[in-house]
């Protein structure tokens, strides 16, 4: 059995909860009030996703190897003056 990976990202929402969304399928986002709930909508968002991809007649995207990156700057780097 053929087994697909794609990378989440979920972040805190204000109050309202938590968004994720799939980078490699655009327009793939879902929300929830927890993170588990959001990665469940998103299980069921990236399903339906590649249903409709395959009723069309495309192809399951792979997503290739990436490279995921947090980089942090200085006050002074983004030319931020303390007030």
């Amino acid at each position: 059995m053929k087994s697909y990976t794609f990378r989440i990202i979920i972040e805190l929402d204000g109050k309202k909860g938590f968004h994720g969304f799939v980078p490699f399928l655009r327009g793939v986002h879902a929300c929830g009030k927890t993170v588990q709930e959001t990665k469940k909508n998103l299980k069921e968002a990236i399903t339906c996703h590649i249903q409709g991809l395959l009723k069309d007649g495309e192809k399951i995207p792979k997503e290739g190897k990436s490279f995921e990156s947090i980089q942090s700057f200085s006050e002074k780097e983004l030319s931020i003056n303390s007030r």
